[in-house]
């Protein structure tokens, strides 16, 4: 592969990776619209856009072929399911002044894939993988103490996105024509929903500011470019190398949420997060040995982004990056 084309895969993953990662403060903006408001309109708006991307890429046969094939239909909803039930509790924990935690729910979700590896696809775990679960577990513990409660947003968001990336492996479907078609079928219920609130006089949308109306209309871009640079990212950078680059997501969580919003990190609290640093750190350190072991055939592809690599577009560390069992 041409150093060109290999500086370009770096470019386009770092810029999927920081602006999902600066997504809390997207999201922080949009107060006070609701989390079902704003999941509304990211879908609503994301909608067309991502019609314009599977026209453009000639992917539009994928969706086609969905709407013929009931079976995978019903996975593709059940993906749409989970995908908005994520995305609902992330755009909850950025407006509540909840970011640590959600910080937290990424920075465990590679843990829970491999647990889904376990128990789903009945994987079987190296020493390394199952001491890594164990002091994640450990975490979890310190942080319910911190907490003086179960840590229950950062652990729906990696259970709802781990299961995510179970349906996604499933399915096996490219990235922009797979969303298109979870937004599809999302996207009459939120078009309704919206059309409620509106009715109602209960909608953010256009009673705060014009700058707050178009930040609403802009989530469905920032839903689906970061997608398109990762898609680029993918086609061009091998996931031994992806997979170390994701955790820039939830440490741009950790800093937006610390730094720039001032939420606390208590001594426990940062007690509990060094504990998923460390099962982090093993489990990237076995991916890298394995990977050595065993190479993934060198990604091709030149040109501009393509959508056709298996991640959603969600705000979140795509799930084809996450450490593999």
């Amino acid at each position: 592969m041409a150093q060109a084309d290999l500086r370009r895969g770096y470019l386009y993953a770092v810029g999927a990776y920081a602006a999902w990662g600066g997504f809390p403060l997207y999201f922080h903006l949009l107060a006070p619209a609701t989390a079902l408001e704003i999941l509304a309109h990211r879908v609503v708006w994301a909608v067309p856009l991502l019609i314009a991307v599977v026209a453009l890429t000639r992917d539009g046969r994928y969706v086609g072929a969905l709407l013929r094939r009931p079976r995978t239909l019903a996975g593709v909803a059940l993906g749409a399911a989970l995908i908005a039930v994520n995305w609902a509790l992330f755009a909850y924990g950025a407006t509540t002044a909840q970011v640590v935690e959600v910080a937290l729910g990424y920075f465990v979700n590679p843990l829970v894939t491999v647990l889904f590896g376990v128990a789903v696809l009945g994987e079987r775990l190296r020493d390394v993988q199952w001491a890594a679960v164990g002091v994640g577990a450990a975490a979890v513990a310190v942080l319910t103490v911190d907490y003086g409660r179960v840590p229950y947003l950062a652990l729906g968001l990696a259970v709802t996105f781990a299961a995510y990336g179970l349906v996604k492996k499933r399915l096996a479907l490219p990235a922009a024509p797979g969303l298109c078609a979870e937004s599809l079928v999302l996207v009459l219920p939120c078009a309704a929903y919206l059309a409620w609130l509106l009715a109602g006089g209960r909608a953010a949308f256009g009673q705060v500011s014009p700058g707050h109306t178009a930040l609403l209309v802009l989530s469905g871009a920032a839903t689906a470019v970061p997608l398109l640079l990762f898609a680029g990212a993918a086609n061009r950078l091998p996931l031994v190398v992806l997979g170390p680059l994701q955790y820039l997501v939830p440490v741009l969580h950790l800093v937006c949420g610390v730094l720039v919003l001032g939420e606390p990190m208590p001594p426990a609290r940062l007690a509990g997060f060094a504990l998923v640093w460390v099962a982090l750190a093993l489990l990237t350190a076995d991916a890298v040995r394995q990977a050595r072991r065993t190479p993934d055939p060198a990604p091709t592809g030149a040109g501009p982004p393509r959508a056709d690599a298996a991640a959603p577009a969600d705000g979140t560390p795509p799930a084809t990056a996450a450490p593999r069992t």
